[in-house]
């Protein structure tokens, strides 16, 4: 069995410590972590609706552990006496979703930009004193593609897929040079940015600020790129969470699977612990620069692996059928290279897909099924011709 989150020493990391976002899914399970390793936490959270449910608050044992303030990263007042004090922030606080950022995108912008901007002015124009250490989250989603491999021409970088070649099924990335066929290689931090999602550019945007104003403040900086995070805790009542959650809701209900593509893209699934793990290891003291680091498990599931991976754990008998249908934005794998965070912190990810999908499952069979949406998600990307369907042949 993995090892337990927060396996850092008491004394081994600054003492107080602010999360945005800190009643979420990571932010929760960060400020245990850091409070059993002798942090002092305040988190601000907003307590949204559509990720903690309606009159949602702070989850049970937080307030024990934490200082905890409901309130916006937008509210500048709020965020002053948040950020009062504190030697390490880690900015978690963000709205997610590659689908529903494509058209909502002046609330993707004011959350993930403004928020991050009221938090950056006022570090600028105030310079609290304690302040050391600033880490953002941000996302595998900034590359786009991310690398492969091209017989010919080495590591290429492919541009985001056209719709001329989704609309007829031709699905993989090619090279950017000779339009031949590619491999997948881990993705490395040095990797061009190219977001093929307004989320993905929020991030790209979000994690430049925090890094330029952490060297401009003479403090340390680093960007998480997180990858697919899962695990318990996720929320299973919002559409946008990811795969892992709409589908056993579905299953749960005996209802089919309808797959994208051909279900053979894929991702890095990362358990919700070895991310923990990560961003508790950059808050140490002894951890220092300004840069961006994968967070991931550096493999690749695909999705129909997924999805007979979920019926077989619960014994269903429901079809999955692979639709050829595709979202616009969405990218075809992505697999991280995480030598960087590696190097730096002795990073190691503890969790197979196959022991965390089960933790997952365990965990969500203790919850009752929720209607998330998911289909008015899919609505609402069709009217807005953000869900199409592949021609065949």
């Amino acid at each position: 069995m993995p090892a337990p989150v927060g396996r850092i020493g008491k004394g081994q990391i600054y003492m107080n410590v602010l999360i945005t976002g800190g009643a979420g899914f990571i932010g929760s399970r960060l400020a245990r972590a850091l409070s059993e390793s002798g942090a002092t936490i305040t988190v601000i959270d907003n307590l949204s609706e559509q990720v903690h449910g309606k009159g949602a608050g702070f989850p049970a044992g937080l307030e024990d552990i934490a200082r905890c303030i409901a309130g916006d990263v937008r509210d500048r007042d709020a965020m002053r006496d948040a950020i009062a004090g504190q030697e390490v922030i880690v900015h978690l606080a963000a709205e997610t979703g590659t689908g529903q950022s494509m058209y909502q995108v002046e609330h993707y912008a004011d959350v993930n930009l403004r928020g991050t901007a009221v938090l950056l002015d006022l570090l600028v124009n105030e310079r609290p004193a304690a302040l050391r250490k600033l880490v953002v989250a941000s996302s595998r989603a900034i590359y786009g593609e991310g690398q492969y491999h091209c017989a010919e021409h080495g590591s290429v970088y492919p541009a985001a897929r056209t719709a001329e070649a989704m609309d007829a099924g031709r699905f993989d990335p090619v090279c950017p040079v000779c339009a031949g066929f590619v491999t997948v290689e881990p993705t490395a931090e040095a990797t061009p940015h190219g977001p093929s999602s307004f989320y993905g550019l929020t991030k790209q945007v979000q994690e430049q600020m925090v890094l330029m104003f952490a060297t401009t403040l003479g403090i340390d900086g680093f960007a998480m790129r997180y990858q697919n995070v899962y695990g318990p805790g996720q929320s299973l009542s919002n559409p946008y969470t990811g795969i892992l959650a709409v589908f056993s809701n579905l299953v749960r209900q005996g209802s089919g699977l309808n797959i994208f593509e051909d279900g053979e893209e894929s991702r890095d699934f990362v358990f919700v612990d070895d991310v923990v793990s990560a961003t508790a290891a950059v808050c140490r003291p002894d951890v220092h620069g300004v840069m961006a680091l994968n967070v991931g498990a550096g493999q690749r599931t695909t999705v129909l692996e997924v999805a007979r991976a979920v019926i077989d754990y619960y014994g269903a008998d429901v079809p999955v059928d692979v639709t050829g249908a595709y979202r616009v934005g969405d990218i075809r794998h992505n697999m991280a290279d995480i030598s960087r965070i590696q190097a730096l912190t002795g990073y190691q990810p503890t969790w197979t897909f196959v022991d965390g999908l089960r933790a997952f499952l365990d965990w969500a069979g203790t919850h009752e099924s929720a209607d998330a949406g998911f289909d008015k998600s899919l609505k609402e990307l069709s009217d807005r011709q953000l869900l199409r369907t592949a021609r065949s042949g």
